[in-house]
């Protein structure tokens, strides 16, 4: 692995998940962290799990809704004070709804398209001015393969994924002279506490977990056969967010198990 000592790493929705993997990543690399999320009390299990097993590492955590301007500027201002300015930004937060044209709501749609894009534009803005004074700087953009291969069950997260890939681009071409590189990447069926819940709520009790996202994964015609695992879009995540992508910016990596029909 790369070393980051020197570092440091901002994952926002950071205390589960991918964004949770994403930060042990980096901290197994040597970097410091700050990492935010909603849920406080998750966000302290997540902090001492941490604590637990870098003992050493410089770890700063931080309930914060992203969607929150004030909220995301106190916690940038806090990962400042504690851990140096920002190397490294990763955009994490979001969630899928589950609508078609005919079920989605106006305040639907300006609910996902809000999420979406504002959930990268207020982190984005809050640790530009850390990013600029880095030597080696990178933002990383969590976003779906739904960006390029929309479903018609999930129109409105669809759309709004397109136009968060669109905006990495664009945010890639305005940030190169400014020495910070911006990629992301496309998730197809990641292990996740909404597709946990939904094998909790299945109603074939004798099936095992494995057995039912194996079948999932064949319904979905994955060819690996398989639901991914946090720790592999966290690696792709690590690989754009560290000077192993030195030459990289405005680029999507694809971390679908070959679910992409559309490359």
């Amino acid at each position: 692995m790369y070393d980051l000592s020197g570092r440091v790493a901002i994952v926002t929705g950071g205390s589960s998940g991918i964004g949770l993997a994403t930060v042990r990543g980096f901290l197994a690399a040597g970097a410091a962290v700050g990492l935010c999320g909603r849920d406080a009390g998750r966000l302290q299990h997540a902090l001492a799990q941490l604590r637990g097993e870098f003992p050493h590492a410089r770890v700063h955590g931080q309930a914060c809704d992203v969607l929150d301007p004030v909220q995301v500027g106190a916690f940038a201002q806090a990962c400042e004070a504690a851990l140096g300015p920002a190397d490294i930004l990763v955009n994490n937060a979001g969630q899928a709804r589950m609508s078609t044209f005919a079920s989605t709501r106006d305040e639907d749609w300006l609910a996902e398209l809000n999420l979406k894009f504002f959930s990268i534009i207020h982190p984005t803005r809050a640790f530009q001015p850390q990013l600029e004074r880095s030597a080696a700087a990178a933002i990383v953009c969590v976003n779906s393969l739904l960006a390029i291969q929309p479903e018609p069950h999930m129109v409105a997260t669809s759309a709004a994924r397109a136009g968060v890939h669109s905006l990495v681009r664009s945010l890639a071409t305005e940030f190169a002279p400014l020495g910070i590189r911006v990629n992301g990447i496309l998730l197809g069926l990641v292990d996740s506490g909404q597709w946990r819940r939904r094998y909790e709520a299945r109603e074939e009790r004798g099936v095992s977990w494995d057995d039912w996202t194996a079948e999932l994964a064949r319904a979905k015609h994955i060819p690996l056969g398989r639901l991914g695992h946090p720790d592999e879009p966290a690696r792709a995540i690590f690989f754009l967010a560290s000077p192993l992508s030195s030459y990289t910016t405005g680029s999507h990596i694809d971390v679908s198990g070959g679910h992409n029909r559309h490359a």
